[in-house]
């Protein structure tokens, strides 16, 4: 009884120390994404899956990830090569946890990628199937301001689509759901509140309400979007683009 007892004392210390390197990863990856560092805070989100591969942190971040190195790489084999490993820590981490807001914003953004290396009907397809999981996010969690962004960004591209390509895409490959420039700047507004230091919403709600002919709440988000603190990797990028549309509009 007494070995038995030692035996179990063991199992249990080992497993807790198991959780406690995970969790010390986990944090450690959380600091290298403040810095920000994604491809640090990917290899170790990376070390994290390797201890467990069903952690549901460690595959949304992985995936999110990927999309956005993917976005910034000028190699096109190697952008799409980033989007098709986000794809797949995306379709676990949904295969897994279907009904989980985080799970579904990464087939979201995975699906918005891999979109670029789609054509007909595969691309049709994936365009409806991004609302869809944008959709699923914001039921499963109405506080999620990445699946908001998401809805604006899939109504404000949709919306800008012209009579000739709607028509072509209903008559080849069914028609796409409805959207609005309208719904679109509402969508953004609903991320704004949300979180209002998420620099590309600010960018792309601009861009909404510029289109929709209010240039002054336009030139207002951008100004504001230059006061902020950096906080991803593609900030500084997103404040370029921003001070190029303030000369333009302005």
């Amino acid at each position: 009884m007494k070995h038995f007892l030692l035996g179990i004392a063991i199992i249990f210390c080992s497993q807790n120390i198991f959780s406690q390197d995970v969790n010390t990863l986990l944090k450690e990856a959380e600091k290298l994404m403040l810095l920000p560092n994604e491809k640090a805070a990917f290899l170790k989100y990376n070390d994290v899956l390797k201890q467990q591969p069903n952690n549901l942190i460690a595959l949304t971040k992985s995936a999110e990830l990927c999309s956005n190195i993917g976005n910034r790489e000028a190699n096109a084999k190697a952008r799409d090569n980033y989007y098709k490993v986000a794809m797949s820590y995306a379709k676990t981490a949904y295969k897994l946890y279907p009904a989980n807001d985080e799970a579904n914003v990464a087939m979201a953004i995975a699906q918005g990628r891999i979109i670029l290396l789609k054509s007909g009907k595969e691309k049709i397809a994936a365009v409806k199937a991004l609302k869809m999981y944008a959709e699923n996010a914001t039921t499963a969690n109405p506080k999620n301001y990445k699946a908001w962004h998401i809805l604006g960004k899939w109504n404000y591209e949709v919306s800008s689509l012209n009579s000739l390509e709607r028509s072509a895409a209903k008559l080849f490959y069914g028609a796409l759901p409805s959207a609005s420039l309208s719904n679109a700047i509402a969508n953004y507004e609903k991320a704004k509140s949300l979180s209002n230091t998420f620099l590309l919403n600010h960018l792309e709600l601009a861009k909404a309400y510029k289109k929709n002919g209010d240039k002054i709440k336009a030139v207002a988000e951008l100004n504001y979007l230059l006061t902020q603190k950096n906080i991803s990797e593609d900030d500084a990028q997103y404040k370029i683009e921003a001070t190029t549309l303030l000369k333009k509009w302005q």
